[in-house]
């Protein structure tokens, strides 16, 4: 199934099922919002069903993904991981950190979660001198999680697969993790790409608890990179599984990949600004990329081996608060 949420005045705005060809909408009956979804999953799951296979045969209005919210616009729960080794090991080549303490367990952190911008709203900044960066990302929405679940029932709980943009701040993101106490000021709200998919519409390409689909990005107008998604450490049924180790994950809980990254960044590109400057100066010795500036458009999309979009394009621009 696919779902995209639209704007109805409130902050949660209205669950519609989106036809597989991404041509046709129509509102959810079985639940108002992603969030009651999520909340009554096994409750309303044979009925969304069947209304997708209505929509599918015809039923519905035109769907324009540029006029939707996130599919779920505020979130209890944000938590992201780190799952890409590539984009680990350049990074801590770069900045001397080979040798830092390496835990057995998933990277992650707990970000904000209370909005998720929309595919095409513009992104304010404070200042250009923060490095604006964007990151391309993969993530999941689970129901509820049982405290101590382990990843092989873990997967079970993987209702929807998402297309993430985790902006980041490099100048702040340093300063912040010499104080030890974790990123505030230098991560602020994520974007979603318009449409949140079942694992069972990626046939194959879902594999593993990973992704195995190109994550294409463009900025201002030019390909930046197309890093494929199953190189992941760790599949997201693990970092569930690390999420929840000592604690429930509530219905409606986000989890990202990390920067989606491969081995072979030199040919395939990144996914965001930091991993190419991280090239060019291990490369060249110094990096000449430079972040984003107020105007810029940074675009990501995924497509399937039919070459049809998957979750509908992030399309957004950096502008001044």
């Amino acid at each position: 199934m696919k779902f995209a949420t639209l704007p109805d005045g409130t902050r949660d705005g209205r669950l519609f099922i989106v036809s597989r060809d991404m041509t046709r909408i129509e509102p959810a009956k079985g639940a108002h919002t992603m969030q009651e979804l999520m909340e009554r999953w096994d409750e309303v799951e044979i009925q969304l069903e069947m209304e997708y296979e209505a929509v599918n045969n015809g039923l519905g209005g035109g769907f324009s993904p540029a006029a939707a919210l996130a599919p779920l616009p505020r979130a209890w729960q944000w938590l992201d991981g780190s799952a890409f080794d590539s984009h680990g090991a350049l990074m801590a080549k770069v900045f001397g950190m080979e040798d830092k303490f390496k835990p057995d367990f998933p990277y992650m952190y707990q970000g904000v979660s209370d909005r998720f911008y929309a595919p095409t709203e513009d992104v304010k900044f404070p200042s250009e001198d923060d490095f604006i960066d964007f990151e391309g990302e993969f993530g999941i929405i689970t129901d509820a999680v049982p405290l101590g679940i382990k990843a092989r029932e873990a997967r079970q709980h993987i209702r929807l697969l998402v297309q993430i943009n985790d902006w980041s701040l490099r100048r702040i993101a340093p300063l912040e993790m010499k104080a030890g106490f974790g990123w505030v000021r230098a991560k602020p709200a994520c974007s979603m790409a318009p449409v949140a998919v079942t694992p069972d519409e990626l046939g194959d390409a879902w594999r593993d608890a990973r992704i195995d689909l190109d994550l294409g990005v463009w900025w201002n107008g030019e390909k930046f990179g197309a890093a494929n998604g199953y190189a992941m450490s760790v599949g997201f049924d693990a970092l569930v599984e690390h999420a929840a180790y000592s604690r429930d994950l509530v219905p409606g809980t986000v989890i990202g990949s990390g920067t989606v990254s491969n081995e072979t960044y030199r040919d395939v590109g990144s996914s965001c600004i930091a991993e190419r400057r991280g090239i060019e100066m291990i490369d060249k010795g110094d990096a000449t990329t430079e972040f984003m500036k107020f105007g810029d458009r940074v675009r990501m999309e995924v497509f399937d081996a039919a070459g049809e979009t998957v979750f509908g394009a992030i399309d957004q621009k950096v502008i001044p608060a």
